[in-house]
């Protein structure tokens, strides 16, 4: 079965408080997204890597790959005004029958085990999300104040979210929702259930100066 990962870059950098939009920053001597990317590589070299970028960006990706020469084969699309645009633009290229996945940009540590186990458990039940325990202390607020919640309730969603190609086609042929903050939800407004497996904790989303640091740390031979 054919397995595609389309991975999705459309930052900006407002958080990163610069001009360099996130996916391009360096840690440990690469910029983030060549890390995204070669993660999945690591996983198989058969998998077909669909990068989406918004078109302001693709000079510049074009000029790193130069640069860092990055061969890893991959295919660029441009993105959308949204993330559910860029998505359904970067579907365009996958067919069916196969298992697609889609990933964050600036998610670099995700495991090869995770992926694949991601992939595997697709095959059998058609959408596969991997997330992590909550360990802080979760807080609801209300109109009244705030109260303590059952954090066991509750789970944190990373990427790859990996679904049977022919159902997150047809998920994406659906107008655009605000409630659509990821592609499992996507294809939950399907009515289709989706099953959880186990993230790894490494893999956190790059967003603010402080993810970088902790990015380095994960590099460092010396982290813990």
């Amino acid at each position: 079965m054919e397995r595609y990962a389309l991975i999705v870059a459309g930052g900006k950098g407002v958080r990163m408080g610069g001009e360099l939009p996130k996916q391009f920053l360096p840690i440990g001597g690469k910029p983030v997204l060549m890390r995204t990317v070669e993660a999945f590589h690591a996983y198989t070299s058969e998998i077909k890597i669909i990068l989406v970028l918004p078109e302001a960006q693709l000079d510049y990706w074009a000029l790193l790959c130069g640069e860092y020469r990055f061969t890893i084969p991959h295919r660029v699309v441009t993105g959308g005004e949204t993330r559910f645009q860029s998505v359904k633009n970067g579907l365009q290229w996958v067919q069916a029958p196969g298992l697609v996945g889609v990933h964050d940009g600036v998610r670099p540590f995700v495991s090869p085990e995770v992926i694949g186990r991601c992939y595997s458990l697709a095959a059998e039940k058609r959408a596969v999300i991997p997330v992590t325990d909550v360990v802080e202390t979760l807080r609801r607020v209300t109109a009244d104040g705030s109260l303590t919640v059952d954090r066991s309730a509750y789970k944190l969603v990373q990427t790859p979210q990996v679904f049977d190609a022919a159902l997150l086609l047809e998920a994406y042929s659906q107008p655009y929702q605000p409630r659509f903050t990821d592609d499992a939800s996507v294809v939950e407004a399907m009515g289709v259930p989706v099953f959880l497996t186990e993230g790894n904790r490494e893999n956190i989303k790059i967003t603010t100066p402080f993810d970088l640091k902790i990015a380095e740390a994960i590099l460092s031979p010396c982290s813990i």
